[in-house]
């Protein structure tokens, strides 16, 4: 078992870091104005501005046009197919170097594990309705979202209350979905309903997993959701009133929908770990710029040893969930189980995060809480992070049901 990034993972990080530098960097400069506050980034209705549109997908046009943008997928739905550990290897390096708050970086220019570009999901599809929407995915010309969650069933999906009824060779979806990420704004949705009532009463499946276009007569997107300070949002609310959806668009078997979907929540979760790793590095370092300079009393506040000891255990925690993240990514490589492990890595590696974005606005004092070094833009994302694919209390509920069911090796 090695650890060390193979030289493909290396350049590819580094081609990629040129990549945000040289062009991507240039166009946050060009428009700059646009960025600069979120009263031009969000509508008055709390949505994405058509000019913020554009730039997002130019940006995740040129991604694909260079390679990085399906670099993750698999393989036999196009992509690069270059595995969970270079995953985790080039997310924690891309948010470590770019750090939080960069509109035209985290799910522009690396597309969402799960929710957008070329799903794993998409691997239940039948391959020609694939056919039909693969490139203008794989382009960055057209986006998706995944619908799981719903206003009363978020950690408990077996308490969801979409319907998908039979009708012939169609399916007639009712029902409503929330907290549902690029729904404002995708081409393509994955919705997840139930099929079999009882068996969702036995906890034994009954909810199946449906492909369509988002302009689909029934489908609607009547609002967003803005958190944690923002004015609008990526995130909605879908409304679904008697969408009809071939059967051919169903995503694998009838009543199978929760093997399916976590197919891709697993990889979000990998990926949220890593994503969090990265930037918990770019927080440390920005804190130990700032206690070589920062002087009080006469000398650096990094020669104080409460200082010290908040970036010793700053350290100590990145570490620990490093190591832990690139083992659960190679558990993967090589095929092994690691349901256990992806649910260990997603809870310990958020709540770090949020630990040492804690530390860090600490140690920068009062320029820590304002938002000119984007410290807390990150500890805001942080803080979110705990929620969102599976909350840390469900991450725990997961663990603990596979200790019991005899699966204790680490």
């Amino acid at each position: 078992m090695s650890f060390e990034p193979r030289s493909e993972w290396v350049d590819f990080g580094d081609s990629l870091i040129r990549f945000i530098d040289r062009e991507v960097a240039v166009l946050e400069h060009e428009h700059r104005a646009l960025f600069a506050s979120e009263r031009t980034i969000y509508g008055t209705d709390g949505r994405f501005t058509p000019a913020v549109l554009n730039v997002r997908r130019q940006v995740r046009m040129r991604s694909a046009e260079l390679g990085f943008y399906t670099a993750l997928a698999d393989e036999k739905l196009g992509g690069g197919g270059l595995g969970a550990q270079a995953a985790v290897y080039i997310q924690e390096r891309l948010n470590a170097h770019c750090g939080p708050g960069r509109h035209l970086v985290q799910t522009v220019v690396l597309p969402s594990p799960f929710t957008n570009g070329l799903s794993p999901v998409l691997r239940h599809l039948d391959p020609a309705v694939l056919d039909t929407c693969r490139d203008a995915l794989a382009s960055g010309q057209k986006t998706m979202c995944f619908g799981l969650s719903e206003p009363d069933a978020g950690s408990d999906v077996f308490g969801i209350r979409t319907r998908a009824v039979r009708d012939g060779d169609s399916w007639i979806i009712s029902g409503t979905k929330q907290w549902i990420t690029n729904a404002p704004y995708a081409d393509y949705a994955m919705i997840f309903a139930i099929t079999d009532e009882e068996k969702v009463k036995a906890r034994r499946g009954g909810i199946t997993g449906f492909f369509l276009p988002t302009d689909t007569p029934g489908f609607s997107v009547p609002g967003v959701i803005p958190v944690m300070g923002h004015l609008g949002a990526e995130v909605g609310i879908i409304a679904l009133d008697n969408v009809r959806v071939p059967d051919t668009h169903r995503l694998g078997e009838v009543d199978r929908g929760l093997a399916v979907a976590l197919d891709g929540v697993n990889a979000g979760r990998l990926s949220m770990a890593a994503s969090c790793l990265g930037l918990a590095r770019w927080a440390l370092d920005q804190a130990l710029e700032y206690v070589k300079v920062r002087k009080t009393f006469g000398q650096a506040i990094g020669e104080y040893q409460a200082v010290q000891i908040m970036l010793a255990e700053a350290a100590m925690e990145i570490y620990a969930c490093k190591s832990m993240i690139r083992h659960c990514a190679w558990l993967i490589d090589e095929g092994q189980p690691a349901t256990k492990e992806t649910s260990i890595v997603k809870a310990s590696a958020t709540e770090m995060c949020g630990r040492v974005m804690d530390r860090v606005i600490q140690i920068h004092g009062g320029m820590g809480v304002t938002n000119e070094l984007r410290i807390e833009e990150g500890y805001r994302w942080a803080r979110m992070m705990r929620i969102l694919d599976g909350t840390s209390e469900i991450q725990r509920r997961t663990i603990a049901r596979r200790l019991l069911d005899g699966d204790s090796e680490f």
